[in-house]
Formats: structure tokens, sequence, C-alpha cells
């Protein structure tokens, strides 16, 4: 037997790099990064790659018994991973919310990785979880909840969001036998990963009320009420209020003040999805916007959007400490020795995580690296860079879509026999360029362009870029006769 361990610690000892060749291969991984983030600064990549062709050597590769070159690993890498489809690093990324990235959090998940520390229960690392605790508590005074409040470093807003309605699920004792006379309000720009997690909380049979809407797309709060109204003379169970601060589809920002007091008066949980648009709140003139977030009981706010952190990094904030504790709370025989005199409430206590990723380090170096003072101006200068957006495309001849409360501008071609289809054509013309990525979606069955600016690197030169960009389809002598040929075709 010894013999035999003998012979496969030689082998395993090869999990175990030299010194020297651990420095050999992080200056490799070094270069790597370097050359991907000065192609990606000056728009050597595309945005977006619509060929998916160099895949296929990924599956052919497989895997065998003996190692491979990381040099030839990291080119394989370049060529079907890093250059393939969207590139949410690119300045010219104007389609989704994108995780920024920003260099410092790298590092921290590199230290992070290295080091493999614990992050789930206080007794195994007590300052990982002191740090994402400090965190948490930053973000709760950001809101304006009370010291007493809890939350967690999810891996981004649907892990965070399922965690929230579970704990008003279980708060307000929704049950079999009382869900199907149980009602959620919220309106059609409600993100879907909240309705995904109804059903993964077994909430499918809830009712749901779509609370009117003004031009802007914000919430009504007379027809919240009224709506309110008429479903407890029926019999029924308020229980949970959806709204959004700065929702995906147009970022807006619903009117959390009056919204969070019809929930204290009808004794609802209010939720605020704050994902995209929570940390605006750092601007100072943006501020008033978020009035009445403090009134509600739980929110998601995710640093891997408007802090520029890697995905991966979201956050659910509780005002109710026990609420949260009270669903995710438990205990095993095997892990009787973790849980003694704890000083930190553990991630584990508030979330399904219980192996969990030391996340705090890619938020908390950043911001002791970097100070809060160039985040608040990168996000500032993205609420301008949409107003401007906003405003010269307009006078290209686009219609706009509401006045942007964020950095989230709808635009549209109506100079067309066929809008709908036509600027369907528009978006795939624009991705298949690769030189700019923007989204669409609709809304009352209208097709939108759609223009998010979040990432950090995005600045004015990069908006007039695309507008430019724009202007030369539009000018372009054969467009009415493109349209007409690829209407009909």
């Amino acid at each position: 037997m010894i013999d035999r361990i003998r012979q496969l610690e030689s082998l395993a000892r090869k999990l175990e790099p030299s010194s020297e060749l651990r420095e050999l291969m992080l200056q490799q991984v070094q270069r790597y990064g370097e050359h991907f983030l000065k192609s990606t600064i000056e728009s050597k990549i595309k945005v977006f790659e619509h060929d998916h062709t160099s895949i296929s050597r990924l599956d052919k590769l497989g895997f065998s018994e003996m190692p491979k070159s990381l040099a030839s690993l990291l080119e394989l890498l370049y060529d079907t991973v890093d250059t393939t489809g969207i590139n949410p690093a690119a300045p010219n990324h104007f389609g989704y919310v994108p995780g920024g990235g920003i260099y410092p959090a790298a590092l921290g998940d590199y230290l992070v990785d290295l080091t493999n520390r614990y992050a789930g229960i206080t007794f195994a690392n007590p300052g990982a979880v002191r740090m994402e605790n400090i965190l948490l508590e930053w973000m709760a005074e950001m809101v304006g909840y009370p010291k007493s409040a809890t939350g967690n470093l999810a891996s981004g807003g649907s892990i965070a969001s399922l965690i929230a309605i579970v704990s008003a699920r279980d708060h307000h004792k929704i049950n079999p036998e009382n869900v199907r006379k149980s009602v959620v309000y919220c309106t059609s720009q409600i993100h879907h990963c909240l309705l995904k997690a109804f059903r993964i909380a077994g909430l499918d049979y809830l009712i749901t009320r779509h609370i009117q809407v003004d031009r802007d797309y914000a919430m009504d709060p007379k027809h919240l009420e009224k709506t309110l109204q008429t479903d407890i003379e029926a019999g029924l169970n308020p229980f949970l209020i959806l709204a959004s601060a700065g929702s995906t589809d147009v970022g807006v920002i619903d009117p959390l003040k009056a919204i969070g007091l019809l929930a204290k008066k009808y004794s609802c949980w209010f939720h605020v999805d704050a994902a995209y648009g929570g940390f605006f709140m750092l601007v100072d003139n943006l501020k008033e916007k978020f009035d009445g977030m403090e009134l509600s009981d739980s929110v998601v706010i995710d640093p891997h959007k408007g802090l520029f952190l890697p995905y991966g990094t979201g956050a659910v904030l509780v005002k109710e400490r026990a609420a949260v504790v009270r669903s995710h709370h438990y205990r095993a025989n095997y892990m009787q020795d973790a849980f003694q005199d704890e000083e930190d409430i553990s991630p584990a206590d508030v979330s399904p995580e219980l192996t969990k990723h030391f996340r705090g380090l890619r938020m908390w170096l950043p911001l002791q690296l970097i100070g809060l003072a160039p985040f608040k101006a990168a996000l500032e200068e993205k609420i301008y860079l949409c107003r401007y957006f906003y405003q010269k495309v307009k006078e290209l001849g686009f219609e706009a879509g509401p006045d942007p409360m964020l950095s989230v501008c709808l635009f549209r071609w109506t100079k067309s026999k066929d809008p709908d289809r036509f600027n369907q054509m528009l978006l795939v013309q624009i991705q298949k360029a690769g030189s700019t990525f923007i989204s669409s979606t609709t809304i009352d069955s209208t097709f939108w362009l759609r223009v998010c600016i979040m990432v950090f690197r995005t600045h004015l030169e990069h908006v007039d870029q695309f507008l430019t960009e724009l202007a030369e389809i539009i000018n372009q002598e054969d467009f009415g006769i493109l349209e007409t040929k690829k209407l009909d075709n």
C-alpha cells in the first residue's frame, strides 16, 4: 500500500506547479489579459461576433491523460470564447446592462481563488464574512435601512430576488392552503427574474395584478390603491407589491414613496428591484428620485451593474433580519462545531448557498483602491451620455421613447411602410457589422431599438461613433430601396 501511495503522490504532485512555473504561467496570462484589454479598448475586437464556427475547435480538443501547453490553450480561448458572441467589456456595448469587469476586481478574484477562502460561515473565515457584511451594511445605509437590516452578496439579481421572495412568502405565511387567494401587484415593467422566483418558490398559483403605468411606464399609485381595495373587498389576501428602481426595458423608477406608503397601509411586503438602477443613488442630483426606497422591506441591487464589477455580484437587502433568517437558517449535525459564539451573521443563514464563493473581495478591493468619487462620476457620465444620445438620435429623424430617467433610451425608425419589421432589419444590420452592439424590446406590441449606456469604458467618443454609424445607414442613397427589397422578401 505504501508503494502505491508513493506512486500516486508522485503523479498527484503535478497539481502543485513550482514557483518558477507559476511565475511563467502568470506572465503568460498577464500578457494575454493585456492584449485582450488593449484590443477591446482600441476596438480591434468586434463588440458582437455572429460567426461561431471557431467553437467547433472546443469539441475537437476533448480531454486526455497528457497535459497541453498554456500558450496553445490561451490561443484557443481567444478564438473560441473571447472573440465570439457579445463582448460586454467593450466601450461600444450598448445592448444590455453588462458586467463591467474593472481591473482591480480581477485582482480580487485572483487572490480569492488562490487563497480559496470560504465565506459561507463566520466560524470558517470571520474576516471574509465581516468584509461582506460591511459591504452590505454600506449598501443598507445608502438605501436608508436601519442598522438591524441584513442581506447577502449573491451571484446576481435572480438569486437575490429569490431570497427576497421566499422571505416575503414565509413572513406572510403564504402556503398551499391560501396561495390561490394571495395577490401580488406589479407593472408590465417588472423583471422576469421575479416571476421566475415565484415559480421556484412554489407560488405559481398566486393572483398577479398588473397595475397601470403612466406615459413613462411608471406605476400609477392611484390604480394600485383602487386594485388593493377591490381585492380586499373580494376577500382576497394582498401580500406583495413589486416596484422598479430602474426597470430593464426603459430604466423607469416607480414612485417609491407613494407605493411604500400604500404597502404599509395595506400591510403588504414591499420589494424594490433596483438591480440596475440602485447605485445611481450615489449621484447627488438623482437621490430624490429614489425617495421612498427606505420604506421597502427588501431591495435587490447589483454591484456587477452599477459598480461595474464582474458578472456574479448581486446583493439583496432585507430590513427585518428575522424574516430572512427564518426562511434560510438551517443546522446540520456534522457542522455543529461551526456555529458557536457567532459575532457576525453567516451568509449561509440568509441565502440558499452553503458553499459560497468569497465575492466580497472583488467589491471591497476596488472601492478601497479607487475610492468612491470615480464610481459616482462614471454613473453621472452615463446619465448625461444617454440624454445626449436621446437628443441626437431624434435629430437624425428617429422617434424616441420616454425621456431617459437613467441610462436607457428607446428609439425606432418610423418612416417606413412596416416600422416594426424595418427596425428588426436595422437591428440585424447593426449587430452584424459588429462595431456596436445594441438590443431591442417590445412594449405594447411595438418593436423598439434599445440603447443601454452602462459600460464604464463608454465615453462621448463611443456614443458619437454609433450616432455616425446610424447617420451613415439612413443617409445612404439606397436606404429606401433596401427597405423595400427587404420588406418584400
